[in-house]
């Protein structure tokens, strides 16, 4: 009987021990199992919003990117238009200015066309006078007749 005795013992102790661990530890490990699985599931969950503002973000950079794009074309077309109209003023500027130099060329040319035309007028008058005064053989007054060589002067 011993052993039967031993054995009820046991399995009173065991069924002691069970609703101890039952009563007393089993909730603490649920409620710390709970604890895991809540912890878990909200991990899960934000991960999933993290993944979808991760797309969600990805899209708001290629429209940033796109946006970026399109106005780094305007500035870089305005540039060009800028540029061509930069290039057109300043063949205008160029052209009058050239225009400009032609015509006050245009006119030192005139002038310097009449005063030696007057030069050589004054150098003619004298040469008619001194060729008269040849032919006459006797000195003829430039001072004298100043409107004489003036005349002739002018007629030539």
């Amino acid at each position: 009987m011993n052993i039967n005795l031993t054995l009820i013992i046991q399995m009173l102790v065991f069924a002691m021990l069970v609703w101890a661990v039952m009563k007393f530890i089993w909730p603490s490990i649920l409620g710390t199992m709970d604890e895991r699985a809540r912890k878990i599931a909200m991990g899960l969950e934000a991960a999933e919003k993290g993944q979808q503002q991760l797309q969600e973000a990805h899209k708001e950079a290629e429209v940033i990117i796109r946006e970026a794009r399109e106005r780094a074309r305007q500035i870089i077309d305005q540039a060009q238009h800028r540029a061509n109209e930069a290039i057109e003023q300043a063949k205008g500027t160029a052209t009058s200015e050239g225009q400009r130099l032609v015509a006050a060329a245009q006119q030192q040319i005139t002038l310097e066309s009449m005063r030696a035309r007057e030069g050589l007028r004054h150098d003619v008058g004298k040469l008619a006078v001194q060729a008269a005064s040849k032919l006459l053989e006797r000195e003829i007054d430039a001072r004298a007749h100043a409107d004489l060589i003036d005349k002739l002067a002018a007629q030539i």
